[in-house]
């Protein structure tokens, strides 16, 4: 993708950045099979042209969605992982954070998980591989704080992560800006249901 110009900045965003937002609302409102090209740079005021000069394909567009939403969440991932404090601590602060993204993120998230197959092989190889480092660099705090005698020993890691992906993964499908809970919220009451399940057993 050309990287854009000076001319691009000032007060409205710059050119990629707003055909990106009408991109993914349209992806999430209406479908990506049910969105034209037309439609996406009306919806961004610019010309096709002007698209193409930046994405070559819709499917670029698609592309960047995924990449962009598992850029953001490793990066943060990462640095909490890499903090301080216990496998516990430092899991929960993930937790919830993937959570508060993926809420701030709605839209993405909405595009995320219906548009995966509609990607090209290459591209969908690529988010795959991007995805699975993420869930693997998360998973690492669950087999730290088995080895730490925090989390049950027991519970497959793998199990686990699963486990909890797979209620992040459904956020879309109900949770609502409007809604009686915020992200926090939401967030909190996930990951206590995700850490009670790792504590270990009383005797």
């Amino acid at each position: 993708m050309t990287q854009g110009t000076a001319e691009d900045a000032g007060p409205v965003s710059p050119l990629p950045e707003r055909l990106l937002r009408a991109a993914t609302h349209l992806f999430a409102e209406n479908g990506y099979e049910n969105t034209s090209v037309q439609e996406i740079v009306t919806a961004a005021g610019v010309t096709k042209g002007a698209m193409y000069h930046y994405f070559a394909a819709k499917d670029d567009l698609l592309y960047e969605i995924y990449h962009r939403l598992l850029a953001l969440q490793a990066e943060r991932l990462e640095r909490l992982a890499g903090g301080t404090g216990t496998p516990e601590e430092r899991l929960r602060a993930a937790a919830v954070d993937v959570i508060g993204t993926s809420c701030e993120h709605l839209d993405e998230l909405t595009v995320f998980f219906r548009s995966m197959h509609l990607l090209p092989k290459d591209k969908r190889k690529a988010v795959r591989a991007e995805r699975r480092r993420y869930h693997e660099r998360f998973r690492s705090l669950v087999e730290e704080g088995q080895r730490s005698g925090a989390f049950r020993p027991d519970v497959p890691a793998d199990l686990a992560v699963n486990f909890f992906f797979g209620g992040v993964h459904q956020l879309s499908t109900w949770w609502h800006p409007d809604g009686p809970m915020g992200p926090r919220e939401v967030g909190e009451y996930y990951v206590g249901l995700f850490l009670n399940g790792l504590c270990p057993l009383e005797a």
